[in-house]
């Protein structure tokens, strides 16, 4: 499971063999064999002990900011693996597995996409709206299926494509959505619109999970394919997320769906929302359920979860092969 400290004065430590989460109104033990990672998303405290325990137990604790992105995280130093993953990831950047990688996850990007507009489709017989995007991010797709060449020759031609196959992705999210909480394309930090307020803070989410599955695999988070190198950015977090944020995406259109969005999990700031307590419980308490569900993965039946560690692995072994 995942620790989430969203409370305001909220105080971590370590009690026994289990971790004490307090607040204003409770407190709660939790054994460190139940839990995978720790997010704290607002003022809280926690002790070095609690830290040091997480430390032993392989638990990561991952600090986000307002908007719900990652700024920093507590992770022990060891290698995840050996070095020698690290060296072959960079030499595949600049060779025919690099760029068959880097296609291939925008490729299954937009094959999510699809997939999704399609069972949206279903629901909607009548509904006009959706086919002609459908059919548009078809095409786009198979242009990028057939595409040949380097990375540095077709870096931008994939990340292209990739943008012109998310707006027409977007715009098809928003046409079905209640004219309330119809949203014009993507907006981030801040959010001008409650979709994309929700959509950001889950990605970041999902962004420290992905970061968590390099480091265990023995990639580098920061050694990108598409998204090119640059100080701290950590380019193969921004790369790989890119096959998995299908997920974050179905979870908040099903918040919709169910009519369990409403206007006081947002805050208004200047130039958008925030989302606030209550937002970031329904979110959060979603995307766990989300991802605890079972999907099929290379014909085994798999949490959500899980698929993104076995991912990660399967990249490393195939870069050392």
């Amino acid at each position: 499971m995942q620790l989430v400290i969203n409370t305001r004065g909220a105080y971590l430590k370590k009690e026994k063999n289990c971790f004490l989460v307090k607040n204003e109104d409770k407190s709660m033990e939790i054994s460190a064999d139940k839990v995978d990672s720790i997010l704290i998303s607002t003022s809280a405290t926690i002790t070095t002990d609690a830290i040091e325990f997480a430390v032993e137990n392989n638990i990561d604790i991952v600090f986000l900011d307002f908007n719900g992105n990652p700024f920093g995280r507590v992770w022990h130093s060891k290698l995840g693996s050996t070095t020698l993953i690290r060296r072959r990831q960079l030499e595949a950047e600049r060779s025919t597995t690099g760029f068959n990688l880097a296609r291939g996850w925008i490729v299954q990007k937009v094959e999510n996409q699809l997939d999704f507009l399609k069972d949206l489709k279903k629901n909607r017989p009548d509904d006009d709206t959706l086919a002609p995007r459908i059919a548009k991010i078809t095409g786009l797709k198979e242009n990028l299926t057939g595409m040949k060449g380097s990375l540095d020759e077709k870096r931008g031609s994939i990340m292209g494509i990739e943008g012109m196959a998310s707006l027409t992705y977007f715009d098809a999210l928003s046409s079905i959505m209640p004219e309330t909480w119809k949203f014009n394309g993507r907006s981030r930090d801040p959010a001008r619109d409650a979709f994309n307020c929700l959509l950001n803070y889950g990605y970041g989410v999902l962004y420290s999970r992905v970061e968590k599955g390099c480091i265990i695999a023995g990639l580098d988070p920061y050694m990108g394919f598409l998204h090119t190198d640059n100080y701290n950015k950590k380019s193969f977090v921004f790369d790989l997320i890119e096959i998995f944020r299908i997920h974050i995406d179905r979870t908040v259109m099903n918040l919709f769906s169910k009519k369990q969005v409403h206007e006081g999990l947002f805050d208004k700031i200047p130039g958008g929302l925030y989302l606030n307590k209550e937002g970031k419980a329904v979110l959060i308490s979603a995307v766990n359920e989300s991802l605890d569900r079972n999907i099929d993965y290379n014909g085994r039946n798999v949490k959500v979860r899980n698929t993104i560690q076995m991912e990660c692995h399967s990249i490393a072994n195939g870069l050392i092969k």
